[in-house]
């Protein structure tokens, strides 16, 4: 077993991406073999699966003796962040970034499954979600305008629908770096979501926890939701220089 993995790695060592099929035939194995290890690898990330259904060699095998490495990537580094939230506040936990006017996002419900990866299907409206308020907050201003003539969909009867409500609320988590969407998209659901940083100090990603009752201290949840974004600001900027992640201020509840 161990030189069939080891066989499989190896076909990996150039850094480029293969499919199962070439796999199978560069490690010199059966493809229903090769299927189950690679299955087996990708589970434990030593390999990632590309949209396209390519294998390549995960975050681990890469930083094994790598020197002047490259930070790590979002994708790379979000399903473990996502897994730590997830268990320690028992609530669900996603990661979104901004893709054509939409949130991109992986997800970490509580319990033994995996995070999921970012999937051309799975998206969730800018305008209703935590998310992304976040990510609309920090991004140019003709990307918020342009997301508001798309049309302000109502989801449920508390959705924002008023541009200038929504710009309030945007110009509120600027200040706070905190974005709350209470009952926006799911009833009775709550997001709070923070910004992550990139290594030149840009918004690139928002993490977001699901609660279904906020209560009047929002702390138990951004307690550790804070800190799981600094912590990622700090993986994707290479662990150079301190990155410019404040504590989140006061939150004042405009726009929800």
């Amino acid at each position: 077993m161990t030189s069939k993995i080891t066989s499989i790695l190896m076909t990996f060592t150039e850094g480029s991406e293969h499919s199962l099929t070439e796999i199978a035939r560069l490690a010199g194995l059966p493809v229903s073999t090769a299927h189950r290890l690679t299955s087996e690898l990708a589970s434990r990330r030593l390999l990632e699966r590309t949209e396209d259904g390519q294998y390549r060699a995960g975050l681990p095998l890469r930083t094994i003796g790598a020197t002047n490495s490259a930070p790590p990537s979002i994708s790379g580094r979000a399903p473990y962040v996502l897994e730590d939230l997830a268990a320690v506040t028992n609530c669900r936990a996603r990661l979104g970034v901004l893709r054509e006017l939409e949130v991109a996002y992986i997800q970490k419900d509580p319990g033994p499954q995996p995070t999921t990866s970012f999937s051309n299907a799975a998206t969730l409206p800018a305008l209703a979600t935590a998310l992304g308020r976040v990510l609309l907050a920090f991004s140019p201003q003709r990307t918020v305008e342009m997301t508001i003539l798309r049309g302000l969909r109502q989801y449920t009867p508390h959705t924002v629908t008023a541009p200038a409500r929504l710009r309030r609320a945007l110009g509120v988590t600027r200040l706070t770096r905190v974005a709350v969407a209470k009952w926006q998209l799911e009833p009775g659901m709550c997001g709070v979501a923070v910004p992550v940083f990139g290594s030149g100090g840009e918004v690139v990603a928002a993490i977001e926890l699901a609660v279904r009752d906020l209560g009047t201290d929002l702390q138990p949840i951004l307690g550790p939701l804070s800190i799981a974004a600094r912590s990622l600001s700090r993986e994707l900027a290479g662990a150079a220089a301190p990155q410019p992640v404040a504590e989140p201020r006061h939150l004042v509840a405009v726009g929800h």
